[in-house]
């Protein structure tokens, strides 16, 4: 689907499926996202520290060192948000490839 701004077409990006990878390689877990780092973060959220993400349809595996810390809710916050937030951090380290799936 594409939007248009001031008559030119704007694509409008895909969200993409990524498999969690543990040390073994065995895929764990699928986070969506439209970019990497976003699926990562969500990894991150549930606590997940060394992330490996395989991009579905694809031999990328993106890797990301990630933590998730508490901290104070935003001010202007919904009166329904707790006053401390879990917040997601996340690292790329790099990407590799894989031989086989």
């Amino acid at each position: 689907m594409d939007h248009r701004i001031g008559g030119i077409a704007i694509a409008e990006k895909e969200t993409r499926n990524f498999a969690l990878r543990d040390e073994q390689g065995s895929e764990i877990g699928v986070f969506v996202g439209k970019s990497p780092r976003q699926a990562a973060l969500k990894a991150a959220n549930r606590g997940h520290t060394n992330i490996k993400l395989r991009e579905r349809g694809t031999k990328k595996v993106h890797v990301f060192t990630g933590e998730r810390v508490q901290v104070k809710k935003p001010k202007g916050g919904p009166a329904w948000m707790p006053n401390k937030i879990w917040k997601p951090n996340v690292k790329k380290v790099g990407v590799e490839k894989l031989e086989t799936i």
